[in-house]
């Protein structure tokens, strides 16, 4: 289960002021990440992309705006296990690869319960999680990685991490992650909660954090800043559109110096109809109303929301020009068998911990669900570059030639292999039509946290 405090703390959060702003509306061989002690030596924080160009030059005059979408707690197997691409296209990495079906079609991934017995994973029969035992704290997470094993993930939490949901039960999902690039290599930045992967996805840091404290006026910030500090430095526009708590308040000193950038995600379809979307910007889901993906949420109310915003980006006069990147902030619990990767260390902080596997940086957190979605995109591919929430940051830097904020975007790759810059026409200039996400019906929504609560 989800901490106990989780939205509780959200919720406090945004009473401190982020409401106040704009008010409430609707691990295989080949990763190629630097790793610490490698031969080849690390850039430094402050490098930049090109260091003969000013900073602030933008070297991608083909993408206009970046937007990054970030769901709420899904593994890459969750969600993508059984997605199909064409036949030529390169493996998807889900649940079948190496592995095997049995003779009704199922996976036979398993993880062995204390007892030592076989749990498989097992398809969703509805998009309601109530009743699952799952989250992703400091400790279940490092006892389902089990070292790289990646085999306990039941003796952790339970039988729940062990579901996964099919086309059926993910409609659009499926047709977005067949229709657009997928990146079966794309992990969480850190093997724990929402607070510290959504600061490296905005700072490149946790500042060693390992769970979901309420961010208060005392937290330092990042010795670097933060990506919006440098943007801001450089001239390039940002927004983080919001439903009820801004991701760019997890530093608090980010929502006190620039109240006038975190605005209602209402404004997001305001300016994708217009053609303003800014440089950068960030989406948030609605973690109060139970849309944002997260156990024990109806998933097909996130699902509709993602659905909203790629339909706001594809309709939108600037779907030439945009770069959409739908991801998820970390595993939430769920079952992945590709172990993290491993990685550089950010700086030199430790986690707030004493015990369970120590030092955070080596590795990444789990895989998570991740589409690039651009006129841009290559159709039907798959990528196999190792990234994290870094990598958005880095994309970021390349666009602007921006100076790193740690060692880890600095040494992070990007998302631009899921492009194809170099065609004379965007292969999706014309915007595909997908599949619709499934609407929550009054016999199948979670009504409640409480699984006493919740009446069919």
């Amino acid at each position: 289960m989800r901490p106990i405090d989780r939205r509780s703390v959200l919720k406090a959060m945004a009473g401190m002021g982020a409401m106040g702003v704009a008010g409430s509306t609707l691990g295989r061989a080949g990763n190629s990440l630097a790793l610490a002690g490698s031969a080849r030596a690390l850039l430094a924080p402050g490098s930049r992309p090109f260091p003969t160009l000013p900073a602030g030059t933008d070297t991608l005059p083909q993408i206009r705006h970046i937007v990054a979408l970030m769901m709420e707690n899904h593994t890459y197997d969750s969600y993508f296990g059984t997605l199909a691409k064409n036949a030529t296209s390169a493996p998807t990495d889900g649940l079948p690869d190496g592995l095997t079906f049995d003779a009704s079609g199922r996976a036979t991934n398993f993880c062995p319960n204390a007892n030592g017995k076989p749990v498989l994973v097992t398809p969703a029969t509805t998009t309601c999680q109530v009743g699952y035992s799952v989250g992703n704290g400091w400790d279940s997470g490092h006892q389902s990685w089990d070292q790289g094993k990646m085999d306990g993930f039941v003796v952790a939490q339970g039988d729940g991490p062990m579901t996964y949901w099919t086309k059926d039960l993910l409609p659009f999902t499926n047709a977005l992650g067949t229709t657009f690039p997928t990146c079966a290599r794309y992990y969480s930045s850190v093997m724990a909660q929402t607070y510290p992967n959504r600061r490296f996805f905005t700072a490149g840091t946790a500042l060693g954090i390992v769970g979901d404290p309420l961010p208060g006026p005392s937290d330092p910030p990042p010795p670097n800043g933060t990506i919006f500090d440098t943007l801001s430095q450089h001239g390039v526009p940002w927004k983080d559109y919001f439903i009820d708590a801004p991701t760019a308040a997890l530093w608090p000193y980010v929502l006190e110096k620039y109240p006038e950038h975190m605005v209602p995600v209402a404004d997001f379809f305001a300016d994708c109809a217009a053609g303003t979307l800014p440089g950068y910007s960030i989406i948030d889901p609605e973690v109060f109303a139970l849309i944002s993906d997260e156990s024990p949420d109806d998933i097909s109310s996130g699902q509709t929301y993602i659905e909203q915003i790629v339909n706001a980006v594809m309709r939108g006069p600037a779907w030439k020009h945009t770069m959409l990147i739908v991801t998820y902030d970390e595993g939430g619990g769920y079952y992945d068998h590709i172990p993290p990767a491993r990685v550089p260390a950010p700086d030199g902080v430790l986690p707030e911990v004493t015990d369970f596997y120590g030092d955070y940086y080596t590795y990444t957190g789990f895989r998570v669900p991740t589409v690039v979605v651009s006129a841009w995109a290559k159709p039907g591919y798959v990528s196999h570059v190792v990234c994290d929430h870094t990598s958005i940051l880095k994309t970021v830097e390349i666009k602007w030639n921006l100076p790193a904020l740690t060692f880890r975007d600095a040494n992070a790759n990007t998302l631009l292999d899921c492009l194809d810059l170099s065609a004379a026409n965007p292969p999706f200039l014309n915007p595909p039509t997908l599949a619709e996400a499934q609407l929550p019906t009054s016999t199948a929504m979670c009504v409640a946290e409480d699984p006493k609560s919740y009446v069919p």
